[in-house]
């Protein structure tokens, strides 16, 4: 039998086939070495470059380090704008798992509001590998201390430590320094994406918006080797950032608060100058708002009632808010007449209480006239005029100027035009002429509306800090600077810019000041009441401007007028007179007249004399 199958065996064949397969083994053993050589030679000699730094990106990854944004200080040093450690919530997308999941998980532990998921989808899509996303800017002790305990269930999750924007004065300052806010899409487009990797606040309003590429600064930057999970091992190597410069100002926390105080439940403005370098040592507008709220994100519900507010508390009167300036123009158009040689401070107009364009059957009223029922005397002088705020005086002068001569005369005080105060939102009033009239409202001008510009009402309006500005010019007899909030960046000095100065003769500059003294110092000048017990003597000039037009016949009453439609008060002034230290402008809104805004004036002043100045 086993002779049989031996010589059934085919061994040539077998062999053979042997053979076969041993070769086909050799050969795919050697193309296997050759691609494995061939691979490593790709990984270790071709692609080295290529794989070592793709290797890199998993281990090492370059991280921002925002710079620390620079301080606000008073003239004294005193903080108006800090930044305080706070905590926020951030997710790294890559490493949760689930982020639908993991952000329904965080809203059952803390409370997340709609707007901060809002501004997460947002910056979500807009930001690098790998670079955590705030979800919420301000945890609380407690919020944190549940973020830890839940730390295992919430993939992706950091608690980072931050610097946070912080105003310790509240609305004392609002409308000054402003406030940051989250930077939007908008915002987003237009800066530098590099240097603010990392911030998550950019200035909004204020001196924080104005001066925003100076106080954020260089960010800056570091390598770090972090682990397959994500944590961080070392620091490989760091440039540090480049922290935001301080910001000193002119401006005086004590006479802030001041002239806040003095205002109380007065919604208004208070400007204050020092006419010898342009500083502004106060402005305020009231009522303000607490600029904290805006930081982190204000809520629908606050800034809600801010936005409806009857008050406008949002609106910075001191630049933005434009009134018809009334007689505080007087002074400057008395000098207009001197220089024009229409008057001399001894020539005189009749004064009935009235005054009449010559050709024209209407009166043309003069405020005197419903309390005497007679004019302020048979025969006005300049300075009677500018004492006792006399209308016919000035609608007599501005007649014989004209319009445009008016105007003209006006523009050199900085009416009709921004001062270029260092804040943002400024606006630049109107100074109304021919020219004027017929671009904006396609009309002629008429002459009774020059008698109304003569008494600084009808089309013309000004800012209060225009006002500061043009009593600057009165103060220092011609010569004038742009107002300036910043006094200097770090140790540089800034601002003190000239203007063109206004030229005069000394005779009618004294003739002038002489009529503003006599405003406060004299026995009928239209605020006498503050110069009762000054230890400095004042040169002011009271103004009102109405609301609502009175008919012709009509008796103003301000019982019978709704409070809002009530005529505003003003009031310029500077301090002392021989050397001038201090320049206010009061603005009371629907105060009624000019005795809501001197007594202001009166205080902010006191306060200035009374050791501000010296401290």
């Amino acid at each position: 039998m086993l002779g049989e199958r031996d010589s059934l065996r085919d061994t040539g064949r077998e062999s053979s086939i042997n053979t076969g397969r041993v070769l086909l083994a050799g050969l795919l053993v050697t193309a296997l070495m050759v691609g494995l050589v061939a691979r490593y030679y790709s990984l270790q000699i071709t692609n080295y470059e290529q794989f070592l730094t793709e290797s890199d990106r998993n281990r090492v990854r370059l991280e921002p380090i925002p710079p620390t944004r620079g301080l606000i200080m008073d003239r004294k040093g005193r903080l108006l704008a800090t930044n305080k450690p706070s905590h926020r919530l951030s997710i790294v997308i890559e490493r949760a798992d689930d982020i639908d999941r993991l952000l329904d998980r965080l809203g059952e532990l803390i409370v997340i509001e709609l707007e901060d998921l809002a501004r997460f989808e947002s910056r979500r899509h807009r930001r690098r590998p790998y670079e955590p996303v705030p979800l919420k800017l301000q945890l609380t002790d407690t919020e944190q201390a549940i973020i830890a305990v839940n730390r295992h269930d919430l993939p992706g999750v950091t608690i980072e430590a931050q610097l946070t924007r912080y105003y310790p004065h509240g609305d004392l300052l609002s409308h000054v320094v402003g406030y940051v806010g989250r930077i939007n899409e908008r915002e987003a487009a237009r800066i530098d994406a590099a240097n603010y990797s990392g911030t998550l606040h950019i200035g909004k309003v204020g001196l924080e918006r104005r001066y925003e590429a100076i106080l954020h600064g260089q960010v800056g930057y570091q390598n770090v080797e972090a682990n397959a999970h994500g944590r961080v091992l070392r620091v490989l190597d760091k440039q540090p950032p480049k922290d935001g410069a301080i910001l000193r100002l002119h401006l005086d926390l004590d006479l802030q608060r001041a002239a806040y105080d003095a205002l109380g439940e007065q919604r208004g403005a208070v400007v204050a100058m020092d006419p010898r370098t342009g500083g502004v040592l106060a402005l305020v507008s009231n009522p303000g708002f607490d600029s904290n709220l805006f930081v982190n994100g204000i809520s629908s519900r606050d800034y809600a009632a801010l936005r409806d507010s009857p008050d406008t508390p949002l609106l910075n009167r001191a630049v933005q808010g434009q009134y018809p300036p009334g007689s505080t123009v007087k002074p400057m158009l008395g000098l207009a007449g001197l220089k024009l040689g229409l008057v001399t401070p001894e020539s005189t107009v009749p004064d009935p209480g009235w005054y009449r364009i010559p050709g024209d059957s209407r009166r043309y009223r003069d405020w005197i006239l419903r309390i005497r029922g007679t004019g302020h005397a048979p025969e006005v002088d300049l300075k009677m005029a500018i004492a006792e705020s006399c209308d016919v005086y000035y609608y007599d002068l501005a007649r014989r100027m004209g319009i445009d001569r008016l105007a003209q005369s006006l523009k050199p005080y900085g009416f009709g035009e921004k001062t270029g105060i260092d804040i943002t939102s400024e606006k630049a009033g109107i100074l109304p002429n021919r020219e004027w009239k017929r671009g904006y409202l396609g009309q002629p001008w008429y002459p009774g509306e020059t008698l109304s510009a003569g008494i600084g009402q009808g089309y013309m309006l000004a800012t209060p800090v225009q006002l500061a500005q043009a009593t600057m010019v009165l103060a220092n007899r011609g010569t004038s600077r742009v107002p300036s909030l910043v006094r200097r960046i770090d140790n540089q000095p800034v601002g003190f810019l000239l203007r063109k100065p206004l030229t005069a003769s000394e005779k009618d500059w004294s003739a002038v000041i002489a009529g503003m003294m006599d405003v406060v110092h004299s026995r009928r000048g239209t605020a006498r009441a503050i110069g009762k017990g000054a230890s400095y003597t004042i040169a002011g000039k009271t103004g009102t401007s109405q609301v609502i037009g009175i008919a012709q016949d009509a008796v103003y009453d301000e019982d019978a007028i709704a409070e809002r439609h009530r005529n505003h008060g003003l009031f310029v002034a500077f301090a002392p007179v021989d050397d001038p230290e201090i320049v206010v402008a009061v603005l009371a809104e629907n105060g009624g007249g000019s005795s809501a805004a001197y007594p202001v004036a009166r205080k902010v002043m006191d306060a200035w004399f009374g050791g501000i100045a010296d401290g």
